[in-house]
């Protein structure tokens, strides 16, 4: 058991992240549901969610599950697909979370606003993670990366500051590495500088990141630089040769997310990760012509499939 206090948290979308997230804290004592489709909550509520860790071992735990938030939350955490938020949004009420708050892991930087209007600004906390973690069936979860960091942007004003901390305390109490930033676009961007570049080189490559680092250097590194640049004109100001430097060290057999959807015949989110590096890029007039050329390759080859 943890030593602060438990919390209720309500985790939307118990995938990869989701489940990661969700079964670490029902562990630690969070009173926690799960809010997903009808399949995945019949799963939940007969075998709960397992973990396959070598960060974190071997987990089981208990979860609530339903369709819907019924109960208020002092945490939701949203954990979906950005081609999913919409639909998923349906299984919150505004009224679930008026006493708490919102913390999204979604990839991107756009989302933030989008569920500001949906909730109220003082009640969205912008959050990142970085773990590779992935769901093999409902409530089955491989986490497989050395890492496993999470940050959340510092509010201004209570009671959303408190909860931020409670949360971050317990976030670190499970295993995250877990960081509290006052500067919410720099957090954002550092994350999609980082993702974006790998996501789309991996992905229209078909490789995973050690043989995008050697056969497809110059598009990872001009993918970088545009990410970079486009960051620091957004107020962000990102370093290209340190996002190389990280990239150089994450391990060489990791593949993005998009590279795994693409490979599944997903949908991919590469409008909220490309597409928005583009948009903000044309917005504020930074050309970005190796990101363009990959997101339209890739748009032709979805449309096509």
């Amino acid at each position: 058991m943890s030593s602060s206090q438990p919390m209720d948290v309500a985790v939307l979308g118990p995938g990869g992240v989701g489940g990661l997230v969700a079964a670490l804290l029902a562990q630690a004592g969070d009173r926690v549901v799960c809010l997903a489709g009808e399949s995945t909550v019949r799963a939940l509520r007969e075998r709960g969610l397992t973990v396959r860790s070598e960060r974190f071992g071997s987990v089981s735990a208990s979860v609530g599950a339903d369709t819907a938030l019924r109960e208020p939350a002092d945490v939701c955490v949203i954990c979906v697909k950005a081609t999913q938020l919409d639909a998923a949004l349906q299984r919150v009420p505004t009224g679930a979370v008026a006493a708490g708050i919102v913390i999204p892991f979604l990839n991107g930087v756009e989302h933030v606003d989008v569920l500001r209007r949906r909730f109220g600004r003082g009640h969205v906390v912008a959050g990142t993670i970085r773990v590779e973690s992935t769901r093999v069936a409902p409530g089955v979860i491989e986490q497989t990366s050395p890492f496993a960091a999470i940050e959340l942007g510092a509010p201004d004003s209570e009671p959303a500051a408190g909860l931020v901390a409670r949360f971050a305390q317990r976030l670190s109490e499970v295993g995250f590495d877990v960081r509290v930033r006052a500067d919410e676009r720099a957090m954002l961007w550092e994350k999609l500088s980082f993702l974006a570049p790998m996501a789309l080189v991996t992905t229209h490559a078909g490789v995973p990141v050690g043989l995008a680092r050697t056969e497809h250097r110059d598009d990872l590194l001009g993918a970088v630089h545009e990410a970079a640049a486009v960051a620091t004109r957004d107020g962000a100001a990102i370093d290209d040769a340190a996002v190389m430097q990280a990239l150089d060290g994450v391990p060489a057999t990791m593949q993005s997310s998009m590279q795994r959807d693409a490979a599944a015949g997903r949908e991919l989110e590469l409008d909220a990760v490309g597409g928005a590096v583009l948009r903000i890029a044309a917005r504020l007039d930074v050309p970005a012509p190796v990101t363009s050329r990959l997101v339209q390759d890739l748009r032709s080859r979805s449309s096509s499939a």
